[in-house]
């Protein structure tokens, strides 16, 4: 049973984005993650305030797909090659559909190098790839709360699709 008063506050957005990216300044820790050429490897870290931190290989060629991490905010940064991040500026409903026809001027697209990271709020919306021919890519991701779900999506053109929701049993 904690002592009253010793948990840990609840991290901040901000407190998140200072935790990856110093996470991913540290060669040491960077250097430890176990690489495989045909699929992506992860280790998970203490993440501040009782978040979930992840240190993630990318193979050349690797992606999430379309996701979201449900009612959690996170933060992630490279820290090795490049990551870009495919995102939509909308707020898509929690539940209740399965295809929604999406809006022009949603897109959004950034190029995540090492040293650079983003922080993002809940029911964010994006797709993460390493899109290097040749070289791995590693980053650091952490969220708060603690991920309880994600929704997997599907694509085409403006209609994205609510294909698979995951629980934290089926990736851990």
């Amino acid at each position: 049973m904690p002592v009253q008063g010793t948990e840990a506050a609840a991290p901040t957005a901000a407190q998140l984005l200072d935790f990856v990216r110093r996470a991913a300044a540290d060669a040491r820790l960077i250097a430890s993650l176990p690489l495989d050429p045909e699929g992506r490897t992860w280790v998970r870290l203490d993440g501040p305030g009782g978040s979930e931190a992840w240190l993630i290989g990318w193979p050349p060629g690797t992606g999430t797909g379309w996701h979201d991490h449900a009612e959690s905010f996170g933060a992630f940064a490279t820290a090795r090659g490049a990551l870009k991040e495919n995102s939509l500026a909308v707020r898509l409903p929690s539940g209740g559909w399965r295809a929604l026809e999406l809006n022009e001027g949603v897109d959004r697209e950034r190029l995540l190098r090492a040293g650079q990271g983003r922080g993002f709020g809940r029911h964010h919306v994006h797709e993460v790839l390493n899109e290097s021919r040749a070289g791995h890519a590693v980053s650091v991701h952490a969220y708060y709360p603690p991920l309880p779900l994600m929704r997997r999506f599907s694509r085409t053109g403006p209609v994205l699709r609510l294909e698979q929701v995951e629980r934290p049993e089926d990736w851990q």
